[in-house]
Parts: structure tokens; C-alpha cells; sequence
């Protein structure tokens, strides 16, 4: 439910030898801070993403030069570019602009390549690339450790949505934003929160980006809600259960859900199958909404996880993460 793209849903033998295997232990608090607040979102990519071609002059350059979308540019004329800014400075600081010497890694090698811009008749030379350096967009902010102060947010990674890829983040930052008003759900067509962002209010750097959710850490002064105990995997139960999140300004409400179905496998990110049972949130939203991805779920006065994704079909149901596996990736 993030950045307007959603997914439908869907042995190793021991040999007894004299070997000290040591235990493996995470030191994450018992008890966190449940989020629930509407974040702004922004990442920037390590390196400048070709995310579509586009014809100059009867011909595409891009594809002439055999560049595909997913590319990450990393180079121009054998100088670093980090930024489209960078980029256009060293293709204008070119001698030979016809003629421009591309690095580039597909697939993690590396490459190179020569684009030949195309002269309009206007004196401007098109590259004929559509290209993006960042990505900007809003979720839910799960759970503060107050102890570390690492905190989680969206339960699943940010994809850059023409490559459908997850983005390999250089870094990043959440930052106060407000919901200004709701896209309702509709089966077969998610809805999404409309927010207004205030970047310039940063709450904490985004450090990683993983398939659990976005980690790093909390700067900004931390909530005065009060801690919540963390449930393991096992404490997680078919019934009732609540979820946290925000449908205006950034006011956080509790809304009633229904878990229907438990996957214990810790290493996927659709833990928990849900169906919404509160009749205001169905009035509000239609469902579970894009934006609404890392909002707590509660279960018996616990944290038991957040929700990651709806069911393009029934948006009604959902799926969220143990809150475990999103306190285990905080601390990598």
C-alpha cells in the first residue's frame, strides 16, 4: 500500500560433532512505543534509475545505446554521478555531447556504453531517458524502541514502481506529514490517503530499506504514548485484535479487525490474514487503503504486528508482518 502500488496476494541436516554453535540474540526491548502517526516518506537511490525511454527524432537513444529500464547510472564520462543534477552538469560540462560515455549496472555488474543525445531543433539535446534519483511518498510509522531509538515503518519495502523493483536506498528520511482526506477502497481498486507533507520536520534517517519494512533511527522528541509489550509469534491468536492508524491530520485512532488466519513462517512478510470489522473505518475508507501499510496491530494489550498489504479483490481483508521480524531487521 505504498506509492500507489499494490500486490494481489497471493532442510538442513545437523551432523552431531564436537562444534560450539553460538546462540543467536537480539536485544530489542520487550516493550515499544506503538506508532500509528502518518509519515512523509523520501529515499534517495544509490545512483539514478532509468525508469523509461522516450523517441527524439524518430529514434530512441536509450535503446540505440542497448540501456533498459531498471539501469542504475552511475557514471558520465567516467565521473560518479549520485543525482540528476550531477548528471546534467557533466553531460552540459561535456565537450562532445553527441557522444556521451554511460556506467551503468544491471543485475549488479557493472557496464558501459555511449548515448548519443539527439540535437532538436531548438539547440536542446534530449537524452531520450526518463530518469529518477528519488522517491517521495507516505505510510504509517510502526513502533519506536525506546531504548535504542531504531524505529520501523510500512512492514514491506519501497519498489520503485516502472522497474517493479525494490530501490537499493543510498538514505533517506520520514519526516511530519498530515492526511488531508481519503480515496475510498472500492473491490478490485484500492483507495489511498491524500496527505500534505512537511519535509522540512524531519522525525529520523531511513537506513535501510528491506522486504520487512524501512529502519533507522528516531531523532525527533519521542511520542508520550505509552509503551506496549511485545507478543511472539506463538501469542498471536484467530479473534479479535485492533489496528492503529491515522485517516486525519495526525490524529491516530483504534479500529477493530478480525484474524482469520495465522502463517508462522517468520520469514515471509503476510503473517497475519485479517478482515476489517469496524463499521466507521468501512465508512471512511472502504477497506484497507494504501498509506495505511505499518499501522500497529493490537492484540490482548501487545503489539503483534503491522499491516503490510490488501486484497486487491476484497478490500476489506489484509495481510500484516509479525512485529518480531520487524525488530529483528531494526537491528541489522
Amino acid at each position: 500500500m505504498f506509492f500507489k502500488k499494490i500486490k494481489k496476494s497471493i532442510a538442513v541436516l545437523f551432523v552431531s560433532v564436537l562444534l560450539s554453535i553460538p546462540n543467536l540474540t537480539y536485544a530489542y526491548s520487550d516493550y515499544i512505543i506503538p506508532g500509528g502517526e502518518n509519515v512523509g516518506i523520501l529515499v534517495n537511490a544509490k545512483g539514478i534509475i532509468i525508469v523509461g525511454m522516450y523517441k527524439v527524432n524518430d529514434v530512441y537513444p536509450g535503446r540505440i545505446a542497448s540501456l533498459e529500464v531498471g539501469d542504475i547510472i552511475t557514471k558520465v564520462n567516467d565521473k560518479k554521478v549520485t543525482t540528476i543534477s550531477d548528471m546534467v552538469k557533466e553531460i552540459e560540462n561535456s565537450e562532445d555531447k553527441e557522444n556521451i560515455k554511460i556506467g551503468y549496472t544491471r543485475d549488479n555488474k557493472e557496464y558501459d556504453t555511449i548515448l548519443k543525445l539527439v540535437k532538436q531543433q531548438d539547440g536542446v539535446y534530449r537524452t531520450g531517458l526518463y530518469v529518477k534519483d528519488s522517491i517521495n511518498g507516505i505510510g504509517t510509522l510502526t513502533f519506536i524502541d525506546p531504548e535504542t531509538k531504531n524505529y520501523g515503518a510500512l512492514g514491506h519495502e519501497i519498489i520503485e514502481t516502472n522497474t517493479n523493483e525494490k530501490l537499493d536506498i543510498k538514505d533517506g528520511k520520514i519526516y511530519k506529514s498530515d492526511i488531508t482526506g481519503i480515496d475510498k477502497s472500492e473491490r478490485g481498486n484500492p483507495g489511498e490517503k491524500q496527505a500534505k507533507y512537511y519535509p522540512e520536520t524531519i522525525y529520523g534517517k531511513i537506513l535501510e530499506n528491506t522486504k520487512s519494512g524501512i529502519f533507522g533511527k528516531y531523532s525527533a522528541d519521542m511520542p508520550t504514548t505509552d509503551k506496549i509489550e511485545v507478543a511472539k509469534p506463538s501469542e498471536v491468536k484467530l479473534g479479535p485484535a485492533t489496528i492503529r492508524t491515522t485517516l486525519q491530520d495526525n490524529k491516530i485512532s483504534e479500529f477493530n479487525i478480525n484474524i482469520i488466519k495465522i502463517n508462522p513462517n517468520e520469514d515471509d512478510s503476510k503473517n497475519i490474514l485479517f478482515e476489517i470489522t469496524d463499521e466507521d473505518l468501512l465508512e471512511k475508507t472502504g477497506g484497507v487503503v494504501q498509506g495505511m501499510s505499518g499501522s500497529p496491530i493490537i492484540q490482548n494489550g501487545k503489539i503483534i504486528g503491522a499491516v503490510t498489504h490488501v486484497v486487491v479483490d476484497n478490500a476489506k481483508v489484509g495481510y500484516g508482518i509479525f512485529i518480531t521480524t520487524m525488530l529483528k531487521e531494526a537491528e541489522n
